[in-house]
């Protein structure tokens, strides 16, 4: 993505100039932190080939002087009110992208690719019990041998 200025002025002069990249992470970031959003869509990267992170993945934006826009796709969690995730995405990646930049968000167009479904757990089988203890059997005692009587003379 390109760098675009921005135009933002300040009243000691100068301007501030915002990478478009800039806006995409906070974006995908404030998307990511969503409850019910399983991931963002976008195409492989060259960087992600080689291991690194890309935080703009499932993001374009368009940064203007005084403005941007956002559009995101993402994957929501099977189980999750879509419509209700997809809202709470466009009202977290505005507030994230005006608190951060002070650039004023025209909108922010969400679409919905996929729905995560959680993989199915294997029920393994139960172990086999241990094998129970042999029982103890105890020998009975050998009973004493009677004393010897006494000898009397």
């Amino acid at each position: 993505m390109s760098e675009v200025d921005t135009n933002i002025e300040i009243n000691q002069g100068g301007k501030i100039v915002f990478a478009e990249d800039v806006v995409a992470t906070i974006a995908y970031l404030a998307a990511g932190e969503v409850e019910g959003v399983h991931a963002l869509i976008g195409s492989t990267s060259f960087s992600e080939m080689l291991g690194k992170k890309n935080y703009t993945k499932g993001v374009k934006v368009e940064v203007g002087s005084e403005e941007c826009a956002c559009d995101i796709t993402i994957v929501v969690k099977y189980g999750y009110r879509i419509q209700a995730v997809a809202q709470k995405v466009q009202e977290e990646i505005k507030n994230a992208i005006e608190t951060m930049t002070g650039l004023r968000v025209v909108e922010v167009n969400v679409n919905v690719n996929s729905i995560y479904f959680e993989p199915e757990k294997k029920e393994e089988p139960a172990p086999a019990p241990a094998p129970a203890p042999a029982p103890v059997v105890e020998e009975p005692e050998p009973e004493p041998e009677p004393a010897p009587a006494p000898r009397v003379k």
